[in-house]
């Protein structure tokens, strides 16, 4: 079974301060935890629209911010999102159901759904998570260099969401895979990855 956000705080409240905490402690050890946001920063048009999702304390949207775009993150938990928006007060957080309707208009030129965030939701909103993110994405022929919205995410491939079942739900949502690495790194993916990067398209 799934193990989904909701579900782990239904069990145990107190999980997403010590989910934070962790991430102070990796930064006051000098732990690098910007791969992700590197690697997005790059792909991106600069001053691009970003939507951070399930952006968590905001370590990856603060970091894109810095560097001038213009970041909307979302999370389904109000703590993380208090913790986001002192971290970058000057950027957009909101408490947001993935699977649900009302949050982050966009358009956005990029999404990113850094650690393992849908491997999180519930096999059952799946579909309605990558088509409200699809939804969200400008679409070629709106763009002014006519450039597709991208979707980067990354996840554990163990999570019960193998690559050819992401696919198909991806493809069902109006979204085309375009690039896959088994890294933020950008390592080669094979088959026996046990992560997966992919970078998918709205054409």
């Amino acid at each position: 079974m799934t193990q989904t956000w909701k579900k782990i705080l239904e069990a145990d409240p107190g999980h997403s301060h010590r989910y934070a905490r962790r991430w102070d402690d990796m930064v006051a050890e000098g732990v690098d935890i910007d791969g992700e946001a590197r690697l997005i920063d790059a792909m991106a048009p600069r001053g691009a629209r970003i939507l951070d999702v399930g952006c968590g304390q905001g370590r990856t949207g603060a970091y894109l911010h810095e560097r001038g775009h213009r970041v909307t993150g979302v999370d389904l938990d109000p703590h993380l999102i208090e913790r986001a928006r002192e971290l970058c007060p000057e950027a957009t957080w909101e408490v947001a159901d993935l699977a649900a309707d009302g949050w982050a208009a966009g358009p956005f030129d990029l999404a990113v759904s850094a650690g393992n965030v849908l491997a999180f939701v519930d096999p059952a909103d799946r579909g309605a998570v990558l088509a409200n993110l699809a939804a969200r994405l400008v679409t070629a022929s709106d763009d002014d260099e006519g450039r597709p919205g991208r979707l980067v995410v990354g996840f554990g491939l163990d999570r019960g969401w193998s690559s050819e079942e992401f696919d198909a739900d991806a493809r069902e949502a109006g979204l085309e895979l375009e690039q896959r690495w088994a890294t933020w790194d950008l390592l080669p993916f094979s088959e026996d990855s046990g992560f997966m990067v992919a970078v998918l398209v709205r054409p």
